[in-house]
């Protein structure tokens, strides 16, 4: 099994992952990082690992071929898994990293490299199930009102700080959204979500109204004075597209500057909409439909908190607690 050939193996993956099945670019820039972390342990390690017999583990380095591929058994994935519960590497990295050589092998099975998938039998560990991190709704206000509108940067962060609460979508999302992707007389935002699917989700007036604010400030002191209704929704200070990582910047200000006590990341924002939306009544399935949640399981995870908050309720409430 030669360097190349591996190499050449997993960029025909990637390449499948993106064209056929429609994975970001970070999605797949994780799994190439993780098969190559594999195979790497697998390299160093097959001459005292266990194989599947000797005879498959004798490797023409010449051929230039994918021989070596075939010596990879459960009993190798599992060591590898091992030394990954050794380094304490969470237990939600270890899955994605053993999804991305299931399906890696699977592949490889699909297109007759290998014969049998050898990650089949290895069975996913079992997560954890974290209680999701969530501001309470007057946490979400002060932090909300932290941020002074004086100026254009303020005026931004704030319309991005509504628009999250807002619609729940996820950074990711909020960055790449354009102008023309938001209907102000329909109160409605089309998105771009994971996989390339599109959803349309509803945005309230407060927010569209920073928004509108944000651009009407962002056009009037422009030289240039492009079109307003045109291009990035958000923009930099050299007029860019507004990064993830400056969103996280402007928020941990935005927290420090309203006294919050715990960190809070895009992400908290998404699980503070659909936690606060749970609390007020509304369906699962429709917190599913505005997440852009494939699988209802994983909305679920928001009834823990509306559980645990109806229960401290009940306890605090009832006279024979």
């Amino acid at each position: 099994m030669t360097a190349n050939a591996v190499t050449e193996l997993i960029d025909s993956f990637v390449d499948y992952l993106a064209a056929e099945k429609g994975y970001s670019d970070h999605t797949c820039r994780a799994y190439a990082r993780d098969l190559k972390d594999f195979l790497t342990y697998f390299v160093a390690n097959r001459t005292t690992a266990a194989t599947k017999d000797s005879q498959e583990a004798e490797t023409d380095a010449d051929s230039g071929q994918s021989a070596g591929i075939e010596q990879v058994s459960a009993l190798v994935i599992r060591s590898y898994l091992g030394l990954l519960y050794k380094q304490k590497i969470k237990k939600t990295s270890i899955a994605r990293k053993l999804s991305a050589i299931r399906s890696f092998f699977n592949f490889l099975e699909k297109h007759r490299v290998i014969s049998e998938n050898p990650a089949t039998s290895v069975l996913t560990p079992k997560q954890d199930k974290p209680v999701p991190n969530y501001l309470t709704v007057d946490d979400m206000f002060r932090l909300i009102d932290s941020v002074k509108d004086h100026t254009l940067s303020g005026k931004r962060n704030r319309a991005i700080l509504e628009a999250l609460y807002s619609t729940g979508i996820r950074v990711s999302e909020l960055v790449g959204l354009d102008v023309e992707d938001i209907d102000f007389d329909q109160r409605i935002v089309r998105v771009l979500g994971k996989g390339s699917i599109e959803r349309i989700v509803p945005i309230g007036e407060k927010a569209l109204q920073a928004v509108r604010v944000y651009r009407e400030d962002l056009y009037g002191n422009s030289a240039k004075t492009p079109d307003i209704y045109k291009g990035p929704l958000f923009l930099n200070k050299n007029g860019g597209r507004l990064t993830v990582r400056s969103v996280a910047r402007m928020l941990e200000q935005a927290a420090r500057a309203a006294g919050l006590t715990m960190p809070v990341s895009p992400h908290d924002l998404r699980h503070t909409f659909a936690t606060h939306l749970l609390d007020a009544g509304l369906d699962l399935r429709m917190v599913q439909e505005l997440l852009g949640h494939k699988q209802l399981s994983t909305t679920q995870k928001y009834t823990h908190v509306s559980i645990e908050r109806l229960m401290a309720a009940y306890d605090s409430a009832h006279p024979r607690k």
